[in-house]
């Protein structure tokens, strides 16, 4: 197995994601980066950006949508590098259009509830199962997984409300695995950004 931690990165290839591949090859971490695609912009600028602190660079594609596609992608990930430390679930969409909640329509809640909540719901349960497997077999292993959220967890937005219910369930999602991950000693964050 490889001896340097990992990293791994939804929404990697802008804003939160791009900024935290960054800091985290900058405190000793190979990357495995995941977009919806590996040849965008923000892939071309963040894999320079990872190599010249001394990281392993892995650009990944991945709808985080997709959950059937998912198994593939950490199957991936381990076979190049043999262990996941660090999951942040970053990836999220915001609706394509600011609807009043009364004319929510059922394609934008299930695009953003699916990018938003579903996805990264069911992609935290595949690399948590890897976690508990790894931690048997790397007696100095402590890994962790962080949901990025929002404050629209908490606060509502009644133009956009879909994204508010997406991310308020997946910041009771962080809650429940990290309820449960205790007992594997796994840490489980939520990051909640937003303005108060």
């Amino acid at each position: 197995m490889n001896g340097k931690p990992v990293a791994v990165i939804t929404g990697a290839s802008r804003g939160i994601g791009r900024a935290t591949a960054i800091a985290l090859a900058g405190e000793g971490f190979d990357i495995a980066a995941i977009a919806r695609s590996v040849n965008s912009e923000g892939m071309e600028i963040l894999g320079p950006e990872v190599e010249k602190r001394g990281a392993q660079f892995f650009p990944v594609g991945l709808d985080i949508s997709c959950t059937v596609c998912q198994k593939e992608v950490v199957s991936n990930i381990l076979e190049r590098y043999g262990r996941i430390d660090f999951l942040v679930n970053n990836a999220g969409v915001a609706p394509l259009h600011r609807n009043d909640i009364l004319e929510l329509t059922e394609e934008s809640y299930d695009r953003v509830l699916n990018t938003n909540l579903k996805g990264p719901l069911f992609f935290a349960q595949k690399v948590a199962k890897e976690m508990i497997w790894i931690k048997q077999q790397i007696s100095d292993y402590s890994p962790k997984i962080i949901f990025i959220t929002s404050i629209s967890a908490v606060l509502s937005s009644t133009n956009r409300g879909e994204y508010c219910i997406s991310k308020a369930g997946l910041s009771m999602t962080s809650t429940v695995f990290a309820d449960r991950l205790s007992e594997e000693r796994i840490l489980v964050y939520e990051v909640r950004p937003g303005i108060i």
